[in-house]
């Protein structure tokens, strides 16, 4: 397959780990900015005894119903966090906490095996601390199936906490089938959506979700901060896990940062005008990217190919454990793009991703697996440059 070089107009490495953050959009950034300094936006929102702090309140409230519009919510359902990281750390102690104090004793927790370390790392803590944890296979998709979840159950099952999309392979869970066996035993519904929120549609009411995260970053807006949704209802009680003020409808107290709260507020609604054109086109893109180097010898797609997000691209460049290229040297080879070998929170460990090994891929395919992520601001001449590089490291590294 031959491809014409693309321009030098582009800036080198491409950036293709999308997945991992994006960078802010102008709109968004011009938005912020207007928050901080002192003829701008800067006060206190919690400060309501003059018009600065008014004024902060009101921009902070704006930008908290724009992030509900964007996943069909009430905005007194929107509760402010740092990110996706503290908001399912929220959802998930808080909701323990809360079965405790009830109870009397520890529940059971159901999770998926291949969530991001943000919903794993606090579940296992409350595994340490007494709560039973059972944690499904996927099938080889990388989708958990309603049927496995169902099977699972338990009759002290008080929460199931299934990503909507996964961060390694962009394959998209039925979020809506596994809420539909999990409400009729009164088990809440969480889901971590930091990879789909802005990228499809995307409806709470219509999921029939209790909690989902959601961060900034992940869709053009700024890192630190995020969202978790707490559907309003007398069975769904989150309790706080960081105390001090009462903010956030004693939830999540702390002084709102206004530029952050403006910045995530700004990126949701620009999210929620460009989804249809960015997902077609972006879609389009990946589908360059994959059809450009799908020839290459022992390459495979890893995870679903239908049930996936337009951004993500999941490539083993081994089809065992004896035909195949070392993934380290493919990386460092590949110095002209900016990809991952896995989630950006793991990416310091040279241990193969354990997303990978659930869907049944060996230490080396793992290992030999790298994550393309494409978004708003990824153009064709990059996608080409991309082939053109990766097919010429190939045909290098079959020669060594």
């Amino acid at each position: 397959m031959t491809f014409n070089p693309a321009p030098a107009s582009f800036r080198k490495p491409v950036y293709l780990d999308y997945a991992a953050t994006t960078p802010v959009a102008p709109q968004v950034a011009a938005k912020m900015a207007e928050c901080l300094r002192l003829e701008g936006n800067f006060a206190n929102p919690a400060s309501r005894s003059h018009l600065f702090g008014w004024q902060a309140e009101e921009a902070v409230e704006d930008a908290r119903a724009q992030v509900a519009d964007l996943i069909g919510a009430d905005t007194r359902e929107i509760v402010w966090t740092s990110g996706a990281t503290e908001a399912n750390n929220l959802a998930l102690k808080g909701a323990a906490e809360t079965y405790r104090t009830s109870h009397q004793t520890g529940g059971h927790i159901l999770v998926s095996a291949i969530e991001h370390k943000a919903v794993l790392d606090p579940v296992g803590w409350l595994e340490s601390q007494g709560f039973a944890v059972t944690y499904l296979s996927p099938n080889k998709d990388g989708l958990i199936e309603p049927a496995v979840v169902e099977a699972a159950l338990r009759d002290d099952t008080f929460i199931v906490s299934i990503m909507q999309v996964n961060n390694e392979l962009g394959c998209i869970n039925d979020i809506k089938a596994i809420a539909a066996v999990c409400k009729p035993r009164g088990i809440l519904v969480h889901s971590d959506a930091a990879q789909s929120a802005g990228k499809i549609a995307l409806n709470v009411k219509d999921l029939g979700v209790d909690l989902l995260s959601l961060s900034a970053h992940k869709f053009y807006g700024p890192k630190g901060v995020g969202a978790l949704y707490v559907r309003r209802a007398g069975d769904v009680k989150i309790a706080a896990q960081i105390h001090g003020g009462g903010h956030e409808r004693n939830m999540r107290s702390g002084t709102l940062a206004t530029h952050q709260c403006v910045g995530m507020g700004e990126a949701a609604a620009l999210a929620q005008v460009n989804l249809e054109t960015d997902a077609q086109r972006i879609s389009e893109l990946r589908n360059l990217l994959w059809n450009g180097i799908a020839d290459l010898p022992n390459v495979q797609r890893n995870g679903s190919s239908t049930k996936c997000v337009s951004g993500i691209l999941n490539v083993a460049f081994a089809t065992d454990a004896n035909q195949g290229y070392d993934g380290e040297a493919l990386l460092l080879s590949l110095r002209d793009l900016a990809v991952s070998s896995g989630s950006a929170c793991n990416s310091a460990s040279m241990s193969p991703s354990y997303v990978l090994k659930a869907i049944g891929l060996s230490d080396a395919q793992a290992q030999a697996s790298l994550r393309f992520s494409l978004g708003r601001y990824t153009t064709r001449e990059e996608i080409e440059f991309a082939i053109e590089h990766i097919r010429s490291v190939i045909a290098k590294l079959q020669k060594a």
